[in-house]
Protein backbone atom coordinates (compact mmCIF):
# COMPACT_ATOMS: atom_id res chain seq x y z
CA UNK A 1 0.00 0.00 0.00
CA UNK A 2 0.96 3.49 -0.81
CA UNK A 3 0.03 5.71 1.73
CA UNK A 4 1.58 9.27 3.00
CA UNK A 5 0.41 9.66 6.91
CA UNK A 6 0.90 13.15 8.67
CA UNK A 7 0.32 13.82 11.97
CA UNK A 8 0.51 16.78 13.96
CA UNK A 9 1.38 17.75 17.30
CA UNK A 10 3.12 20.83 19.30
CA UNK A 11 6.43 22.27 20.09
CA UNK A 12 7.63 22.97 23.53
CA UNK A 13 5.94 26.50 23.27
CA UNK A 14 2.77 25.18 22.51
CA UNK A 15 2.97 26.26 18.71
CA UNK A 16 1.54 23.27 16.27
CA UNK A 17 3.86 21.35 14.69
CA UNK A 18 4.00 18.34 11.79
CA UNK A 19 5.65 15.52 13.71
CA UNK A 20 5.34 12.68 11.27
CA UNK A 21 5.11 13.06 7.49
CA UNK A 22 5.81 9.89 5.69
CA UNK A 23 4.95 7.11 3.33
CA UNK A 24 4.01 4.26 5.84
CA UNK A 25 6.28 1.10 6.64
CA UNK A 26 3.83 -1.05 8.88
CA UNK A 27 2.07 -2.97 6.35
CA UNK A 28 0.88 -6.45 7.52
CA UNK A 29 -0.76 -8.85 5.66
CA UNK A 30 -2.39 -11.31 8.00
CA UNK A 31 -4.11 -13.31 5.40
CA UNK A 32 -4.03 -13.77 1.60
CA UNK A 33 -5.44 -10.82 -0.40
CA UNK A 34 -5.68 -8.83 2.75
CA UNK A 35 -2.88 -5.83 3.89
CA UNK A 36 -3.39 -3.22 6.33
CA UNK A 37 -1.94 -0.44 8.28
CA UNK A 38 -2.71 1.15 11.51
CA UNK A 39 -2.40 5.00 11.08
CA UNK A 40 -3.28 5.63 14.68
CA UNK A 41 -4.18 4.36 17.89
CA UNK A 42 -5.54 5.42 21.52
CA UNK A 43 -5.74 4.45 24.73
CA UNK A 44 -8.06 5.74 27.40
CA UNK A 45 -11.04 7.94 27.56
CA UNK A 46 -10.76 10.90 27.14
CA UNK A 47 -8.00 10.62 25.04
CA UNK A 48 -5.00 12.77 25.41
CA UNK A 49 -3.39 14.65 22.65
CA UNK A 50 -0.10 16.13 25.36
CA UNK A 51 3.47 14.69 24.48
CA UNK A 52 4.01 12.23 21.68
CA UNK A 53 4.44 8.66 21.06
CA UNK A 54 3.85 7.00 17.65
CA UNK A 55 1.85 4.29 18.24
CA UNK A 56 2.03 3.06 14.73
CA UNK A 57 4.64 0.39 15.81
CA UNK A 58 3.33 -1.30 18.59
CA UNK A 59 1.11 -4.80 17.35
CA UNK A 60 -2.23 -3.66 17.63
CA UNK A 61 -5.06 -5.81 17.88
CA UNK A 62 -8.26 -5.50 15.74
CA UNK A 63 -9.33 -3.18 18.50
CA UNK A 64 -8.22 -1.88 22.16
CA UNK A 65 -10.58 -2.00 25.21
CA UNK A 66 -11.16 1.28 26.48
CA UNK A 67 -9.57 2.99 23.11
CA UNK A 68 -9.41 3.56 19.32
CA UNK A 69 -7.85 2.30 16.20
CA UNK A 70 -7.37 4.35 12.60
CA UNK A 71 -6.38 1.73 9.92
CA UNK A 72 -6.34 1.44 6.44
CA UNK A 73 -7.10 -2.07 4.80
CA UNK A 74 -6.81 -3.54 1.38
CA UNK A 75 -9.32 -6.25 0.30
CA UNK A 76 -7.72 -7.65 -3.36
CA UNK A 77 -9.58 -9.45 -5.73
CA UNK A 78 -10.33 -12.81 -3.93
CA UNK A 79 -9.38 -12.11 -0.41
CA UNK A 80 -9.73 -14.98 2.00
CA UNK A 81 -12.77 -14.76 3.88
CA UNK A 82 -12.72 -13.70 7.84
CA UNK A 83 -16.00 -13.90 9.25
CA UNK A 84 -15.81 -12.25 12.31
CA UNK A 85 -16.94 -9.79 15.06
CA UNK A 86 -15.41 -6.64 16.96
CA UNK A 87 -16.30 -5.51 19.97
CA UNK A 88 -16.09 -1.87 18.63
CA UNK A 89 -18.50 0.37 17.23
CA UNK A 90 -16.66 1.11 13.37
CA UNK A 91 -16.89 3.90 10.87
CA UNK A 92 -15.66 2.98 7.08
CA UNK A 93 -15.22 5.02 4.10
CA UNK A 94 -14.70 2.74 0.88
CA UNK A 95 -11.75 5.01 -0.85
CA UNK A 96 -11.16 3.09 -4.07
CA UNK A 97 -12.42 0.13 -5.43
CA UNK A 98 -15.89 -2.05 -4.68
CA UNK A 99 -16.28 -4.84 -1.80
CA UNK A 100 -19.37 -6.79 -0.87
CA UNK A 101 -20.46 -6.70 3.00
CA UNK A 102 -21.39 -10.27 3.85
CA UNK A 103 -23.68 -10.53 7.24
CA UNK A 104 -24.38 -13.60 8.82
CA UNK A 105 -27.81 -14.02 7.96
CA UNK A 106 -27.12 -14.16 3.98
CA UNK A 107 -27.47 -10.04 3.34
CA UNK A 108 -25.08 -9.16 0.73
CA UNK A 109 -24.61 -5.06 0.98
CA UNK A 110 -22.37 -3.44 -2.33
CA UNK A 111 -19.92 -0.91 -1.34
CA UNK A 112 -18.38 1.80 -3.63
CA UNK A 113 -15.54 4.28 -3.57
CA UNK A 114 -17.71 7.05 -1.61
CA UNK A 115 -19.91 4.71 0.30
CA UNK A 116 -19.81 4.96 4.31
CA UNK A 117 -20.14 2.53 6.79
CA UNK A 118 -21.21 1.73 10.37
CA UNK A 119 -20.46 -1.23 11.71
CA UNK A 120 -22.21 -2.01 15.17
CA UNK A 121 -20.89 -5.71 16.64
CA UNK A 122 -22.05 -7.41 13.94
CA UNK A 123 -20.59 -10.51 12.17
CA UNK A 124 -19.65 -9.71 9.08
CA UNK A 125 -16.85 -10.55 6.20
CA UNK A 126 -15.83 -8.48 3.21
CA UNK A 127 -15.45 -10.45 -0.31
CA UNK A 128 -13.89 -8.42 -3.17
CA UNK A 129 -15.42 -9.85 -6.92
CA UNK A 130 -13.76 -7.39 -8.59
CA UNK A 131 -10.67 -6.77 -10.70
CA UNK A 132 -8.94 -4.00 -8.52
CA UNK A 133 -8.06 -4.03 -4.62
CA UNK A 134 -10.59 -2.18 -2.76
CA UNK A 135 -9.17 0.61 -0.04
CA UNK A 136 -11.14 1.09 3.28
CA UNK A 137 -10.55 3.83 5.64
CA UNK A 138 -11.59 2.49 9.53
CA UNK A 139 -11.70 3.86 13.08
CA UNK A 140 -12.99 1.43 15.23
CA UNK A 141 -14.25 2.63 18.66
CA UNK A 142 -13.80 0.49 21.99
CA UNK A 143 -17.69 -0.73 22.74
CA UNK A 144 -19.44 -3.06 24.80
CA UNK A 145 -20.11 -6.92 23.31
CA UNK A 146 -23.63 -7.08 21.72
CA UNK A 147 -26.35 -8.41 24.35
CA UNK A 148 -29.14 -9.53 23.33
CA UNK A 149 -31.34 -11.15 25.82
CA UNK A 150 -29.22 -11.18 28.61
CA UNK A 151 -26.49 -12.87 26.50
CA UNK A 152 -23.71 -11.23 25.55
CA UNK A 153 -22.19 -11.59 21.57
CA UNK A 154 -18.50 -11.09 22.10
CA UNK A 155 -16.18 -10.44 19.32
CA UNK A 156 -14.22 -13.41 17.31
CA UNK A 157 -13.08 -14.36 14.44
Amino acid sequence: MQLRRVVTGHDDKGHAKVMIDEQVSNVFAPRPGAAYSVIWSTEGSPISNDGFDDPSKKTIPTSIDNGTVFRIVSYGPGVTPRNHRTDSIDYAVVMHGEIDMELDDGVVVHLKAGDVLVQRGTIHNWVNNGTVPCIIAFTLIAAKPVTIKGKPLNAHG
